[in-house]
């Protein structure tokens, strides 16, 4: 299957904000905020006039809020792939100085940086794991298990299980996302891009689980299940293509009379430049420091810091302050008769250290 065209990812640009204040905005980096009431909080799929109104509450255009109300259980899939991509950008950038908080500073979303980029990736594959895992779930009414194991050897398999219906989400997901800038844009071409990586992390991540039902344990009969693997694991990957992003330009591809993203040769390096690889990230622009309050950054002061691993870039060169605080856990713990442990209260000192102003 090919992967979608050059995508908006409405919803799905995700926002470093408390639970109750959660929102979202349009991936296209011109969407202003817009609240999303219960971003964040596990619900029953709407039901009726409540599924059209979670619709309505989306930043869709026209075509998509009417995908929106055919599908029940959409808006709440959409709801949860926000929720799940935010938790794992914030947990892969905990340690960074951009640690994925975009509040009030949405105008990184305009820029081709490498973030914005991770965003991308992060969001499309975080819908396309949740929507797969709701079918699965039976949280949406028009998809169900995955039923196209394409095993070599289709009569030795028994499936069972409720299998992750990858193939639905990634052909559902091409429809609704759709097409979103022209090929000679460079930025249309570079978020379409990135998705993509998002989307094949996901891809990548799809295991077939298998348990055997033979006699003594002989494996004569296999119930098997197509499982993704933890969305933990794709967002580490996702974190690596980061780390080793591609910065971009474009030239025209005259045979096929469209944009294309080229990368540039390093300087001294004898090769010529080449287009980037399916699974890189790319990036047009160099990022900010981050360091100082922008634009695009609350900066790094006050934040939380580990002397030995992260303090030194975090800090910027600024230095850290070092405060004591006392912290309660449990300890000398016993298993008790019948059936309970039981164990002491301890307190330690630990040694906390923010960023300075």
């Amino acid at each position: 299957m090919r992967p979608p065209p050059a995508l908006a990812l409405a919803g799905l640009c995700l926002l470093a904000l408390p639970a109750a204040a959660a929102s979202y905005f349009g991936l296209t980096g011109r969407e202003v905020l817009t609240p999303f009431p219960g971003l964040g909080t596990a619900a029953a799929p709407a039901q009726g006039g409540a599924h059209l109104k979670q619709c309505d509450l989306l930043k869709l255009s026209r075509r998509q809020k009417q995908l929106c109300r055919r599908e029940p259980g959409l808006a709440e899939t959409l709801r949860d792939a926000a929720h799940l991509g935010l938790l794992e950008c914030q947990f892969q950038f905990r340690h960074e100085r951009w640690n994925c908080s975009l509040e009030g500073r949405t105008g990184l979303l305009k820029r081709g940086f490498k973030e914005t980029a991770f965003l991308y990736a992060v969001s499309s594959a975080a819908l396309t794991h949740t929507l797969a895992r709701a079918c699965s779930a039976g949280r949406m009414e028009r998809c169900t298990c995955d039923d196209s194991p394409g095993l070599e050897s289709r009569q030795a398999w028994q499936w069972g299980v409720c299998g992750d219906n990858l193939k639905y989400s990634t052909k559902f997901l091409s429809n609704f996302l759709g097409s979103k800038r022209g090929n000679k844009d460079l930025r249309a071409r570079a978020d379409a891009h990135n998705t993509h990586v998002g989307i094949k992390a996901v891809k990548s991540g799809l295991r077939t689980t298998c348990k055997c039902h033979g006699v003594s344990g002989s494996c004569a009969v296999r119930t098997c299940w197509k499982q993704l693997s933890p969305f933990r694991e794709t967002g580490q990957v996702l974190k690596l293509r980061y780390d080793s992003a591609v910065k971009v330009s474009s030239a025209t591809n005259e045979a096929l009379g469209r944009l294309e993203l080229w990368a540039p040769s390093r300087q001294g390096s004898p090769t010529k430049g080449l287009a980037p690889r399916s699974g890189d990230l790319v990036y047009m622009e160099d990022s900010p420091s981050f360091c100082r309050p922008s634009k695009y950054s609350p900066g790094t002061a006050g934040r939380v810091c580990s002397r030995e691993a992260s303090c030194s870039s975090l800090c910027c060169g600024r230095g850290y302050d070092t405060q004591s605080r006392l912290v309660a856990f449990s300890c000398h713990c016993q298993v008790q008769w019948c059936c309970y442990v039981e164990c002491q209260q301890c307190v330690q000192e630990e040694l906390v250290y923010t960023c300075k102003h």
